[in-house]
C-alpha cells in the first residue's frame, strides 16, 4: 500500500477533523500556466509520459540531479523510455514535495495505490495509458473531476483570448489573467521586438494601448494581473525619455529602467484599481541562470533559481507611491526567497483598509516554497504578522493538468498547522469557528477576495 491514505499529512484528531470540513471544496485557481488552446481544444494525452512530464520542469530538474542524461527528460528518447527514468528517480526522492504529489497524482486519478519505482513502472504506465484512452481522461475532465470551479491562466496583453471566449459555455470558469512583463520589461533584449510587434511608436501610446487591453480583459471576465519582479523598481522621472531612449537603440542605467517600469506599472495598477482587479508581484526569481541550456532548450526548462536581492524599501516605496495616488489595487505579494517571509509579512498592515478584509494578502509558498516547509513558514509568518484567517490559500502555479490535488496537499498541510495549534493549547478547540477558518482558507476567502 501507498502513503497516500486518510491521515496523510494530519498528525491529530482536530486536524483530521478539520480536513473533513475542507476536502470537498471546489477548486479555485487563481493563478496557473495552464493552456487555454489545450482546455479549449479538449486536449488528449497520447501517454502517461505526456501527462506527467510534459513542461513540467519541477520534474525534470530532479532527472537531471539523478544523473539522468537529457535525452530522457526534453531529448528524443522513447516515452516509456522517459517514464521509466523517472519512476527509478521518484523512490529517491525523499523529503521532496514531488515524491507526495506523484503518489497523490496516481491515486486520484489513476487508483494506483503504491509507490512508483523501477519494479513497477511497466505495469503503472500501462494503467495510466488505458485510462487515458478515455474521453474520460481528456483535459476538460480532469479539471471537471478535480472540482475545479474557476482557473486563471497566464496571458499577454496582445492575446486575443480567443481560446477564453471558446470556453464560454465551459461548466468550470476559465478566465485570463494580465500578465504585461514583455511590455514592461525595458531592460531586456526582448522589448523592442514586442514594441514593434505591437505598433505602437511612444509611450504615451503604450500606457493607452495598455489601458485598452486591460479593458478588453476585463469585459472578458478577467480578474487578476500579474507581474513577474525579479527585484522591486522604484524611480521618478521621465518615462517618455527613457522609451525614446531605448528605442533609439541607447543603452539605458538602471535608474532610467526603474523610471520607466514604476511609471507603467504605476498606470497599470491606477486601472486595475478602478476595475476591482487583484495585481501579483511575484518577486525574487532568478532566471536562466544557465545560458548553454537557456540557448538549448529556451525558459522555463528548469534553470531558475531563488535570487536574495533587498526589497523592503523599494517595495515600500512603490507600494506607497500608489496608495498616495488612490491607484494601489487589492495586492498579492509573493516572495520566492523565504528570508522575505517577515519582510512581506510585516509590509501587509501597512496598506490594509476597509471595505476590503486582507486588501493586501500575503500569497502562499511559491514555485521553491510550495513544499510543507515552505508552506508551513509562509502561513506561521502571515498568523504571526497578520491574520492567516483572511488568507486567500493555495495556487496551483502549475503547467500540468494533474496538478490540483496539489491543493489537497496544502489543505491537509493547513488543516494540520491549525489542529496542532488547538492540540497544543493555543487555541480553544471551537469547532464552528475552526471550520469557518479553514474553510476560508480552503475556497470561500478567494471566492469573495476576487469577486468569483
Amino acid at each position: 500500500m501507498g502513503i497516500i491514505n486518510e491521515r496523510f499529512m494530519l498528525k491529530n484528531d482536530t486536524a483530521l477533523a478539520l480536513y473533513e470540513a475542507v476536502k470537498d471544496l471546489p477548486i479555485i485557481d487563481y493563478h496557473c500556466h495552464l493552456s487555454p488552446e489545450m482546455i479549449a481544444r479538449d486536449h488528449r494525452f497520447k501517454n502517461a509520459t505526456e501527462l506527467f512530464l510534459g513542461g513540467d520542469h519541477y520534474k525534470w530538474r530532479q532527472l537531471r540531479t539523478n544523473g539522468v542524461d537529457e535525452a530522457f527528460i526534453t531529448g528524443d528518447a522513447d516515452d516509456y523510455a522517459k517514464f521509466e527514468a523517472f519512476a527509478k528517480t521518484v523512490p529517491m526522492l525523499i523529503g521532496n514535495p514531488i515524491y507526495h504529489w506523484t503518489h497523490l497524482e496516481l491515486k486520484r486519478y489513476f487508483d494506483v495505490d503504491e509507490p512508483l519505482t523501477a519494479d513497477n513502472a511497466k505495469k503503472v504506465y500501462d494503467i495510466c495509458n488505458e485510462k487515458l484512452a478515455s474521453p474520460e481522461f481528456s483535459a476538460q475532465n480532469l479539471i471537471k473531476r478535480s472540482n475545479v470551479e474557476v482557473i486563471c491562466t497566464t496571458d499577454d496583453p496582445a492575446d486575443s483570448l480567443e481560446h477564453h471566449a471558446a470556453l464560454k459555455d465551459f461548466s468550470t470558469k476559465v478566465l485570463p489573467t494580465f500578465r504585461p512583463d514583455k511590455a514592461t520589461d525595458i531592460g531586456k533584449d526582448t522589448f523592442i521586438p514586442y514594441i514593434e510587434s505591437i505598433g505602437v511608436k511612444s509611450y504615451d501610446e503604450l500606457a493607452a494601448w495598455i489601458v485598452s487591453r486591460i479593458a478588453f480583459f476585463d469585459a472578458m471576465g478577467c480578474r487578476l494581473s500579474d507581474h513577474a519582479m525579479e527585484y522591486i523598481p522604484y524611480a521618478i522621472g521621465d518615462a517618455s525619455a527613457v522609451f525614446e531612449k531605448k528605442m533609439n537603440g541607447g543603452v539605458l542605467t538602471q535608474t532610467e529602467i526603474d523610471v520607466f517600469k514604476t511609471a507603467l506599472l504605476a498606470v497599470c495598477a491606477k486601472e486595475y484599481t478602478r476595475l476591482g482587479w487583484t495585481m501579483q508581484l511575484h518577486i525574487g526569481a532568478m532566471r536562466n541562470n544557465n545560458k548553454k541550456m537557456f540557448e538549448k532548450l529556451g525558459p522555463d526548462t528548469g534553470f531558475d533559481s531563488i535570487n536574495d536581492l533587498s526589497i523592503a524599501e523599494p517595495l515600500s516605496r512603490f507600494l506607497d507611491h500608489l496608495e498616495y495616488a488612490d491607484a494601489l489595487p487589492k495586492t498579492i505579494l509573493y516572495t520566492l526567497n523565504p528570508k522575505d517571509n517577515y519582510v512581506l509579512g510585516a509590509m501587509l498592515g501597512n496598506f490594509q483598509k476597509a471595505p476590503s478584509a486582507g486588501r493586501i494578502q500575503f500569497g502562499s509558498g511559491w514555485w521553491f516554497n510550495d513544499q510543507r516547509d515552505g508552506m508551513v513558514e509562509q502561513m506561521k509568518a502571515l498568523a504571526s504578522l497578520g491574520m492567516i484567517s483572511r488568507f486567500v490559500g493555495m495556487l496551483t502555479d502549475s503547467r500540468s493538468f494533474v496538478s490540483y490535488p496539489r491543493h489537497e496537499y496544502f489543505r491537509r498541510i493547513m488543516c494540520n498547522l491549525i489542529g496542532t495549534w488547538v492540540e497544543d493549547g493555543e487555541y480553544p478547540r471551537d469547532m464552528k469557528t475552526l471550520e469557518k477558518i479553514v474553510s476560508g482558507i480552503a475556497y470561500y476567502n478567494a471566492k469573495s477576495y476576487f469577486n468569483f
